[in-house]
């Protein structure tokens, strides 16, 4: 679940390197078809050939560096914007792959746009427009409106496509971000309440207790009597606050089932898998009921830690849990301390656990309690 934000942002990086590719491939088609029927002269088009490969090699280099955030401009994107000049360079003077070779040039600014600030994405852009526009209407002949009109259209597209994807994945590193920091922030809460709670209960006893404790340490050779006393009042206050604690310790090991189903469900769901849970829970005593809050809380945290799901499915009947997830990878990991721990605490209390992956490509979590 963890690695969903990578994946996110490799498919996106993949998804336009493959786009950056097949321009390639395309300008290299080109160039070879130009050649044969002789509207590209022999030295142009090697030329073209030799430069292509090392410019959208560094160019998806450069992009891969630059979407993790800003950044200051690299010498990789210089030499980068260098090729795209001499591509230009070698532009045909007609046919239908004109306009492609342009983009060489215009392709280059988005990957400007991702290391320079908007102001100087603007200026930049106009520059080399105004550039590219005045060297085809020179070279080619062509009117200069359409030209102008052409080159500026081509490069706000390439610059906004290719600022949305990384915003795209700036939105997903951020919203797991988000989810990771309040889980953060509920454990840290979780620890706020039972640090107070821990105060409450023994603050005010310990305090009396090392006040009485000094008295009878006072009163242990003038009056042994009233001594013996005070130390009976410390016992006595200590067993209170031991059965105290004892009791705030309980409370919070007795997790509720219908909680625990609860928040399972969101959690997943907030990692992008989906979540069908089927319970029938009526039947079972307060015991059953703990031991299987402990069990769903276990097999979920083992589906986010360790998974990729994108199903799961939870069924309880009869004391019967099953939780059933399509996450298994390649070579699933040997049980760690926590399904350890929960499948001796099932069998103590007179029940069975396993997990295992089967055959079908799922991984089941099985718990049985005395209902």
């Amino acid at each position: 679940m963890g690695a969903r934000p990578e994946t996110a942002k490799k498919i996106l990086l993949y998804w336009m390197d493959g786009s950056v590719g097949l321009m390639c491939l395309l300008l290299a088609g080109f160039s070879v078809a130009g050649m044969v029927s002789g509207s590209l002269d022999a030295v142009r088009g090697v030329a073209s050939l030799v430069l292509l490969v090392p410019y959208f090699v560094l160019f998806t280099i450069v992009l891969h560096d630059g979407y993790d955030g800003p950044s200051k401009p690299t010498v990789k994107l210089m030499v980068t914007g260098l090729l795209g000049v001499a591509l230009l360079m070698l532009i045909p003077h007609a046919g239908v792959s004109a306009g492609m070779w342009v983009d060489t040039a215009t392709l280059w600014l988005s990957l400007a746009a991702l290391y320079l600030r908007p102001r100087a994405t603007f200026w930049l852009a106009a520059a080399v427009v105004a550039a590219i526009t005045v060297y085809v209407v020179l070279v080619t002949g062509q009117a200069w409106p359409g030209v102008l009109l052409g080159t500026t259209l081509s490069a706000a597209a390439v610059i906004v496509t290719m600022l949305l994807w990384r915003w795209l994945w700036w939105v997903i590193r951020d919203a797991h971000r988000g989810r990771e920091a309040r889980a953060r922030l509920a454990v840290a809460e979780e620890r706020l309440r039972f640090a107070r709670d821990l105060h409450d209960l023994l603050g005010h006893s310990l305090s009396v207790i090392t006040l009485k404790s000094e008295l009878a340490a006072k009163l242990a050779t003038k009056d042994p009597g009233r001594a013996a006393s005070e130390m009976a009042e410390v016992r006595a206050l200590a067993g209170e606050s031991l059965f105290e604690v004892q009791q705030a310790v309980h409370g919070y090991q007795a997790l509720d089932l219908d909680e625990e189903l609860a928040g399972v469900r969101a959690a997943l769901e907030a990692a992008g898998a989906t979540c069908v849970i089927e319970a029938k829970t009526d039947g079972l005593s307060p015991a059953a009921r703990t031991l299987l809050a402990w069990a769903v809380r276990e097999g979920g945290t083992n589906i986010l830690k360790h998974s990729s799901a994108t199903r799961c499915a939870i069924k309880i009947d009869a004391g019967v849990l099953e939780m059933v997830n399509d996450g298994v990878t390649a070579s699933p990991a040997e049980a760690g301390s926590g399904l350890r721990g929960l499948s001796e605490r099932l069998v103590a209390a007179g029940g069975s656990f396993s997990a295992r992956p089967t055959p079908d490509g799922e991984f089941v979590l099985r718990a049985v309690v005395p209902a």
